[in-house]
């Protein structure tokens, strides 16, 4: 099987790894479709470790445990769920349900008990919050398929998460960081040609990294500068980028890829050293580093240059449909926390500006 480089740990912002890690695979670590053991008192992980995160089984009833593994084969292979997704439910439904000796024992006082211990060790309420609607549609596909004859979770409550989005650079910030990748890749030395079209992108397109990284090469227009990007829920969408990006994809197109690409590279656009598919986790590496490389910018990530990606958008008079196209938000609503952003950027201004401020 064809490898990838990684750089540590999901979510790192440490220094980038030098060697790619020994039986990685490449692209996100996803595990076999559907695997799940079903063996009494333990069920079996959906794949190898790491691929969608820790099995379901550890304190779980058989039945509780077998009744989340088909829940999650529901999510995945039904409702096409992503790997990340999948992850998530699956550690939030093992911890909410862990302690019942079986399913027909769930009961709205032990979901509020298991909330309250979330919310007690210090969990925020974003995190209360995305495990209640985990445990709401758990309990409703239960019921769906016979699983339970009632709706434990029917009438619980949930925290209103908050809406603060993180710090992200401003436009000059921004605009510093990239002119310093781009000056690194002078020299068109392959991984710094694939460096700068990483955040060259993400900013232009504001796409995911998991969107990015799993865009091929054929996904790619470059007369009409557009990207074909699958999104959350296997959604497609187009979006589009400027002339920067389309001169760093050039540049990679010519000199970067094929320095990289081996007889087995699949046909990613963007590769690693070894020449399989860039994993999110290298991605997010290669930002925090060119970010940190420039004093006095904002310490963020991939997700932070999206979020910048939108912000500067709107400040300079984008519309806000527009925005929701470009970023594959199902609703406008999501779309619409970032007017909060622009809007305490607009006070600051006016509060330094205005004579009556």
């Amino acid at each position: 099987m064809a490898r990838t480089e990684s750089s540590g740990p999901a979510g790192s912002s440490g220094p980038a790894a030098t060697e790619p890690v020994p039986g990685a695979v490449d692209g996100p670590a996803v595990g076999p479709a559907g695997a799940r053991a079903a063996g009494a008192g333990s069920a079996g992980s959906a794949g190898p470790a790491g691929s969608d995160g820790a099995a379901a089984g550890d304190g779980l009833a058989p039945d509780v445990a077998t009744a989340v593994e088909e829940f999650i084969g529901h999510l995945r292979h039904e409702r096409n769920r992503s790997p990340h997704t999948v992850r998530g439910y699956r550690s939030d439904l093992t911890d909410l349900l862990r302690g019942l000796p079986g399913l027909g024992a769930l009961d709205l006082d032990h979901l509020r008990r298991r909330l309250g211990a979330t919310h007690a060790a210090g969990a925020g309420r974003a995190t209360v919050a995305r495990r209640t609607a985990a445990v709401r549609t758990f309990c409703a596909w239960a019921v769906r398929t016979g699983r339970l004859d009632h709706d434990p979770a029917a009438r619980l409550g949930s925290p209103r998460a908050g809406t603060v989005l993180p710090e992200v650079p401003a436009a000059a910030e921004t605009a510093a960081v990239l002119a310093a990748v781009t000056s690194g890749a002078a020299e068109d030395a392959p991984e710094a040609l694939r460096d700068l079209l990483v955040l060259e992108l993400l900013y232009a397109t504001g796409i995911r990294v998991a969107e990015l990284c799993g865009l091929d090469v054929g996904a790619v227009d470059e007369s009409a500068r557009t990207l074909r990007v699958r999104g959350k829920g296997d959604r497609e969408r187009t979006v589009v980028f400027g002339v920067p990006a389309a001169r760093a994809l050039r540049r990679w197109l010519d000199h970067g890829r094929p320095a990289l690409a081996t007889p087995s590279s699949p046909p990613a656009l963007l590769l690693g050293v070894r020449g399989g598919r860039l994993d999110p986790r290298v991605a997010r590496t290669v930002v925090h580093r060119a970010i940190r490389a420039v004093p006095g910018v904002p310490d963020v990530g991939p997700h932070g240059l999206r979020h910048a990606a939108a912000t500067h958008l709107l400040e300079g008079g984008a519309d806000l449909r527009y925005v929701q196209e470009l970023l594959g938000h199902a609703t406008l609503s999501t779309t619409q926390l970032y007017t909060h952003v622009t809007v305490d950027r607009l006070k600051v201004v006016h509060d330094q500006a205005h004579p009556r401020a």
